[in-house]
């Protein structure tokens, strides 16, 4: 029982620091890239605009769309090392 229970708690452990990567990731490119750095980034053309707006309109949203396979991706494989597999 005490076996499961420290299973358990390192499985929501890892989870919670996978969670907590993919949303500080998340955060510095859709609020850091977009808002913050975006001066910094008005020089650099992609796609006929600058880098600073188009992180605003689609950097971010992609980088999003990335970090939700990367984690499915991510919590396969934590899930066959607890045993937790489909």
């Amino acid at each position: 029982m005490a076996d499961e229970k420290s299973n358990a708690s390192a499985y929501w452990s890892a989870n919670v620091r996978l969670i907590t990567g993919c949303l500080i990731v998340w955060a510095l490119v859709s609020y850091g890239c977009a808002i913050l750095l975006r001066p910094l980034l008005a020089g650099i053309p992609v796609g006929g605009t600058d880098l600073g707006f188009w992180f605003a309109q689609q950097g971010s949203i992609l980088t999003f769309i990335g970090i939700i396979f990367f984690y499915a991706w991510k919590m396969n494989k934590l899930d066959k090392k607890f045993g937790l597999g489909e």
